[in-house]
């Protein structure tokens, strides 16, 4: 004969799983493996229900049994040395070393630097430009005709490999007058640029504390069913306890026994399942944050109170969220900038007017120089490029299209964010009452089951089936109570609040 019982609880990376089989076997007596101890819990809001290992003359709800279960003998300080009491992460801690130390907020801060720089570019068209050259060369002196130029009666000497010194110094300065307004219309699209990328250095904060927010209360739901992993285990020793010596004596069956040993071990594979989740969580906490540290604290089990204005309707929390949320800013600033930047391709149809002076000094000796210096204006129009100019006005005006059609989708994207945050809420208040009335139940029906099995009355799959459901119940109220502290989370997120 075969028993199966499973309970599986899966959302996420955080899961739960606990197996009862009972299987027959041979008769044997074991000694009973020593539960696993772990450091203390920190004093911080409870995330999980805390019912511990009750002691030898109390039920699991705290009151006294008719036919209690004799609690096992767990290693204590005077039996066994006791682990140290690891340092505690607390969320405030966890999003002040992110802002630090993550990575993408200095890349988000440099690429803001770098649109100011190109402020700097753009606005450099309006300001003179000033250039100097010297140039030395060590050449022939050889005179070369120029049919127009030169009088055919004229003699031309016979070139000659002699060499000579030039020198030339010159310096030449111009200054924009007008250009149908290029770089105004740059350095402008420019100014847009820095404000967008300055909001998506915002977003990418709020991102980066959001996902802190999740990464840490995703650490703290395990660490707290792992402390339901650990309560599971130290249940079935004390259970395997009482079961061996009834079985000694005769009271009951040896398939008692080994129902016993078997939930015993799969108690013990959950909570090293349970113990890998909780380290597994602090390792992706910790890139969250952008720390190379090891994983060797606890989180605090904190939960994460009511957001401000959680209570409106949608329609009211969305119109707050397109007001505050900075990708739309950032959007908008694009857009202004793509618009001026039409502007300045569309002044490339006309001319450019520019002036300039020269002044050079130039010999074959330094000490017997020639000056000579000018000042000109240029008007310069291009009148045919190819359709250059035609092409980057399509490409501009494109890009506004796009921009626009982005920022509706991110309205429509930021409206279901907050719905979906708010139903998550909703739909988590509930399931913690559920599940907090379901683990009192859970709790009396194992109180019940161990009465009915001391006194003979039950049998060990009644037990192994109230223990597993106790165990799970607390389960769901951990991942009910994490559901909520991610719901708000996200909310907090969707509305664009500063974290």
């Amino acid at each position: 004969m075969q028993i199966t019982r499973l309970c599986h609880i899966l959302r996420g990376p955080i899961a739960f799983a606990i197996v009862v089989q009972s299987v027959p076997a041979r008769a044997q007596s074991a000694p009973s493996p020593t539960p696993p101890t772990t450091a203390a819990p920190s004093k911080a809001v409870p995330f999980a229900e805390s019912t511990k290992v009750p002691p030898a003359t109390k039920a699991l709800d705290g009151t006294t049994s008719a036919a209690p279960f004799k609690a096992a003998e767990l290693p204590s300080a005077t039996t066994a040395t006791a682990p140290e009491p690891r340092p505690v992460l607390a969320l405030r801690e966890a999003l002040a070393q992110s802002l630090k130390s993550q990575p993408t907020l200095r890349q988000a801060k440099a690429q803001t630097e770098a649109a100011e720089g190109r402020v700097d570019q753009a606005r450099s068209g309006y300001l003179p430009q000033v250039t100097g050259n010297a140039s030395y060369q060590r050449t022939t002196g050889n005179f070369v005709p120029r049919p127009g130029a030169t009088a055919a009666t004229i003699n031309v000497p016979v070139a000659s490999n002699k060499l000579y010194d030039y020198f030339n110094f010159s310096v030449t300065a111009s200054q924009l007058i007008y250009d149908f307004g290029q770089t105004n219309s740059r350095w402008n699209a420019a100014e847009s640029n820095v404000d967008s990328q300055k909001a998506n250095e915002g977003s990418i904060r709020n991102q980066t504390l959001a996902n802190v927010y999740s990464a840490y209360f995703q650490a703290a739901a395990n660490r707290a069913l792992l402390r339901v992993a650990e309560d599971n285990l130290a249940n079935q020793d004390r259970h395997f306890k009482q079961i061996d010596a009834t079985v000694a004596v005769g009271i009951r069956p040896e398939i008692d026994r080994t129902q016993a040993k078997s939930d015993m071990a799969t108690a013990r594979v959950a909570w090293i399942n349970a113990r890998n989740s909780y380290e597994t969580a602090k390792t992706q906490l910790n890139q969250t944050i952008g720390s190379n540290a090891d994983s060797d604290y606890d989180v605090a089990e904190e939960e994460l109170g009511a957001v401000e204005g959680e209570e409106q309707t949608p329609d009211q929390l969305t119109l707050t969220a397109v007001s505050r949320r900075p990708e739309i800013v950032a959007l908008e600033r694009q857009r202004e900038a793509q618009i001026t930047t039409l502007r300045a391709y569309r002044g490339g149809y006309g001319p450019s007017l520019s002036a300039s002076a020269t002044a050079s000094d130039g010999g074959i000796k330094l000490n017997d120089m020639r000056y000579n210096w000018n000042v000109g204006v240029a008007l310069v129009w291009p009148i045919l490029q190819g359709g250059l100019t035609n092409g980057q006005i399509r490409e501009a005006s494109a890009n506004i299209q796009a921009t626009e059609a982005q920022l509706q989708t991110l309205k429509l994207q930021i409206r279901t964010q907050v719905v979906q945050a708010k139903l998550g809420i909703g739909a988590s208040r509930e399931s913690i009452a559920s599940a907090e009335e379901a683990v009192a139940n859970a709790k009396e029906r194992l109180r019940l089951a161990e009465g009915r099995y001391t006194s003979g009355v039950g049998n060990v799959i009644e037990l192994a089936d109230a223990q597993v459901a106790f165990t799970n119940t607390r389960a769901q109220l951990v991942l009910a109570r994490f559901n909520l502290a991610a719901a708000r989370a996200q909310l907090i997120t969707a509305l664009g609040l500063k974290l």
